[in-house]
Order: structure tokens, then C-alpha cells, then sequence
């Protein structure tokens, strides 16, 4: 495993990380869940990723008991707000309230003192920034978490965050977690120089489109165990299903053959080519998932590929 610096702070971070998204607590059973925690901390990977709407908690409760049985400073570990998790009018937001009350709700949860990284897992514009920042910087005080970060938003938002951070003299984000693939490449244009220039890394989410990039899907093939083949979540990746969409795919899987390794592996690869990525957040319900795509750190893409990727992808 290679480790990298969350955005320019001092904390180093797997370049492959592991989240329970849409997984545990959910579609995988608990027991396969735990073991495939347990296979990518073995291989390295330090840093696991929840947040308080998986399961309405569950994937925080799932991910923090299989990492119990290891040294609290050895992983990192996040969790996030912003998400309904009650029918009240304050069930919801970034408002102090709501975040406070998250984050106490979080940790009691996973059984554990602090988190390592809270994200704001959206934008909320009924609340103003400070307030939000002001309440993470006091949670930060308290020691209940390390880092803040934000989720999906954008340049101008970013830039706002910081902007009003250091007018107040509040800890600034650190990191932005988007979606970020091969197909949804949008923080190139604006949000990865705004964040280059203020320190902000980038852990993504999706970096293989939900699947997509595995290859497992064709026009006339979708695996039953899939996520495409779920009622419950398939909305995710159903516009993604289409002629032109497999059509790339499948030129992608013929380079990396050429390559000698996996779609997965030059997906991930192509992905850590960008320095201002900190991660690439996966998301994997069986062991052997996480072997196969902690491969990847170890391939440099030439120029030469990139220039081929690029040409399939326009």
C-alpha cells in the first residue's frame, strides 16, 4: 500500500480506502462484512469511510465493531452530516444543532471517542457557512473530531469555506469527496484547481461508476447479484447503462489487457494519476474485491496510456 497526504495536512491516508456505502449493513451480510474489513486492513489500507445515513447507522456500526479488534491510532476513520435522519424540521442540515447532535450520535454509534475526519455531506444553504464551522471547530476543541471536510461541493462553495474559516480564525476543510470517474470527470474544470490552491485533497467516491468500470455489465448482461439488478439502488447507475457507455468499456478492457492487468486495476490507476486525489474511495462486499483493487497503487500509467484512455473516453 502506498500512503498519501489529506490535502495538505499532516495525516497520510491509503490511497485506496475502503466505504460502506450502499454495502454494509445492507446488501452484504454482517459476518462477509467483517471480513472483508479485515482483508483490507491486512493489505494496508488505513482509512474506512461511513456516515450517519448508510443504514440510518448501521454502516457506521458494522464498520467500527470489525475495526475494534485494532489499534485505535491505526486507521482513520470518518463520518458525515447533512442527510434527513428524522421526520423533525432539524432532523436535517448543517445547522449547529444538527451536527452537534450527529456527531454525538455517530460516536456513540461506532463505540468510540473521536472521529478522524467529519464530513459536511452536502451543502446547506439554510444555514450559514460560519455557524456550520464555528460548531465543527468547537467538536474539534472538544477532541470529538480531527479533520472537517466537506462532500460534493462546489469551487465557489469550497472557496467560501475557506474564505470564512480564516476570517474567524476556524480550522479550515482539509477535503472534498466527490464523485469522480472515468466518466463523471467535472471537478477537473473548476474544483480540483480551486482545491489545489488552498490545500484541499480530494477523496472520491465511485471511482469505478458503480460498477461500470469492472466490466461486468454488457448490453445483454447483467449479473443478478448486481448493483443494477437491485430495485432498491439501481437508480444509481441506470443512465450509465446505455450502447455508447459499453462500447467504451469495452475498449478500456482491451487496453488493459494489452496492459497485462485489470479494467478495475486502470480505472484506479487512471485516477491516482491526479495529485490532488488523496484516495480512491472503493466500495467492495467480498475479500477478494479489495485484493484485486489495491493493485492498482502499484501502476504508473505512461503518458502514451493516458493519451489512448483519453482518446476512448471523448
Amino acid at each position: 500500500m502506498k500512503y498519501r497526504r489529506l490535502g495538505k495536512s499532516g495525516l497520510k491516508v491509503s490511497e485506496i480506502s475502503l466505504g460502506s456505502w450502499l454495502t454494509y449493513g445492507k446488501s452484504v451480510e454482517d459476518n462477509v462484512a467483517e471480513k472483508t474489513i479485515h482483508k483490507a486492513y491486512e493489505l494496508g489500507i488505513n482509512f474506512f469511510d461511513s456516515a450517519n445515513v448508510y443504514e440510518k447507522g448501521q454502516g457506521e456500526r458494522v464498520m467500527a465493531q470489525a475495526l475494534k479488534e485494532y489499534p485505535r491510532e491505526s486507521y482513520v476513520i470518518t463520518t458525515k452530516a447533512f442527510w434527513p435522519m428524522g421526520e423533525g424540521p432539524n432532523d436535517r442540515g448543517l445547522s449547529r444543532k444538527h451536527v452537534t447532535e450527529q456527531v454525538n450520535a455517530s460516536l456513540k454509534r461506532m463505540n468510540l471517542d473521536y472521529v478522524d475526519l467529519f464530513y459536511c455531506h452536502r451543502y446547506d444553504s439554510e444555514t450559514p457557512v460560519e455557524e456550520t464551522l464555528r460548531a465543527i471547530d468547537d467538536l474539534i476543541r472538544q477532541g470529538k473530531i480531527l479533520y472537517a471536510g466537506v462532500s460534493e461541493w462546489s469551487a465557489a462553495q469550497i472557496e467560501e469555506a475557506i474564505r470564512v474559516a480564516d476570517q474567524f480564525l476556524l480550522d479550515r476543510i482539509v477535503v472534498n469527496q466527490p464523485q469522480y470517474n472515468m466518466f463523471h470527470r467535472y471537478i477537473e474544470k473548476e474544483v480540483i484547481p480551486v482545491s489545489e490552491k488552498y490545500g484541499v485533497g480530494q477523496v472520491v467516491f465511485s471511482p469505478l461508476a458503480q460498477g461500470v468500470l469492472t466490466g461486468k455489465y454488457s448490453s445483454n448482461r447483467i449479473p443478478e447479484d448486481s448493483r443494477a439488478s437491485n430495485e432498491s439502488i439501481n437508480n444509481f447507475i441506470k443512465g450509465m447503462l446505455n450502447q455508447d457507455i459499453y462500447s467504451k468499456v469495452a475498449q478500456l478492457e482491451n487496453l488493459a489487457n494489452e496492459l497485462e492487468i485489470t479494467l478495475p486495476s486502470l480505472a484506479l490507476a487512471w485516477i491516482l494519476r491526479q495529485p490532488n486525489v488523496s484516495s480512491a474511495l472503493i466500495g467492495a462486499s467480498k475479500p477478494g474485491q479489495v485484493e484485486e483493487n489495491v493493485k492498482a497503487v502499484e501502476i504508473q500509467l505512461s503518458n502514451e496510456v493516458i493519451q489512448k484512455i483519453e482518446g476512448i473516453l471523448e
